[in-house]
């Protein structure tokens, strides 16, 4: 069983920004992921990130990748199955029979998001179809969206949207609001939002363009992009046997120093309590950077290096 100082696991923009930082304090260190990205990887423009005036996020992570492999870490593609502790030692296990220990982990997954599963939902995803109106409300500048469900995310998200696009269609299968009140008065008030009450999303439709969204009821709304707002929930099933300290949302709850309640490890990215849960990828960044360099100072501590 190979041994190392450093195992992160799986998300690309947490992870290797970590991965730079361990390299360069000259931790052995492995990298484990699964999928390419996630979210950033299939976006089909992305605008928000320095030193990135406009590229695929597929483009982004590719360049993560490069960057990765030519520092010299080692890099499998794997799935991971659980994550052990044996007294001061990590052990990882692979879908694919690998077992590897180590000191210390950062484990960097994402939310996933919750869907409604209408017609074309994962056809269309990250094109005319969004989960995060901050990421991609800009896309449809000047144009008409909507945007589906009642709680506190969907109307803040809607507010948003009013500001940018031309008409906001607020969806939801209910004629009342779980949100706050102080959102509902304020939605309400916005001339641009229009409420769709007690309806559900069965399909959309499109030629060159989205062009429209066919509601159960049979009727039809005119709009270039919708935006699905159900919620999230942190992805951390192969890490919860270790009983790790969550907040409401069930999301990790780490430290200054991205330290969980589980002694030596740490987490990054869009599950845990840290960057006031600004879910957007130069957060992520930073946080796998400051975990990287964290455990390097443990490392140091402890008298390893």
């Amino acid at each position: 069983m190979q041994h190392y100082d450093l195992i992160i696991i799986w998300a690309w923009s947490a992870w290797l920004p970590a991965w730079m930082y361990a390299s360069r304090y000259n931790l052995k260190n492995l990298i484990i992921w699964s999928m390419h990205g996630w979210a950033l990887a299939t976006s089909h423009k992305v605008e928000n990130y320095p030193w990135t005036l406009s590229a695929t996020g597929k483009h982004i992570m590719d360049n993560f990748r490069r960057h990765a492999e030519e520092s010299g870490s080692e890099i499998i593609q794997d799935t991971v199955a659980l994550v052990d502790k044996k007294e001061n030692w990590f052990l990882v296990k692979t879908i694919s029979w690998k077992e590897f220990n180590s000191k210390f982990v950062i484990y960097a997954t994402w939310n996933k998001y919750r869907k409604l599963w209408f017609i074309w939902e994962n056809e269309f995803l990250w094109k005319w179809v969004s989960y995060c109106a901050t990421c991609d409300a800009m896309f449809f500048k000047w144009l008409d969206v909507a945007i589906v469900w009642g709680g506190n995310t969907a109307l803040t998200e809607s507010l948003y949207l009013a500001d940018i696009c031309k008409k906001v269609y607020l969806i939801h299968r209910r004629d009342t609001f779980r949100a706050e009140t102080v959102w509902v008065d304020k939605v309400k008030s916005t001339s641009n939002i229009e409420l769709v009450l007690n309806e559900e999303v069965e399909s959309i439709s499109w030629s060159m363009f989205m062009e429209e969204i066919y509601l159960k009821s049979g009727k039809i709304l005119k709009a270039d992009g919708i935006f699905v707002a159900v919620g999230n929930e942190p992805d951390t099933k192969i890490i919860d046997h270790l009983n790790p300290l969550k907040d409401e949302e069930w999301c990790l709850i780490v430290d200054k120093r991205q330290e969980t309640s589980v002694s030596g490890l740490y987490a990054a990215w869009d599950i845990t309590t840290n960057s006031n849960k600004f879910r957007q990828t130069i957060m992520s960044a930073a946080e796998g950077c400051l975990a990287a360099n964290s455990v390097h100072e443990e490392i140091v501590k402890l008298g390893h290096k």
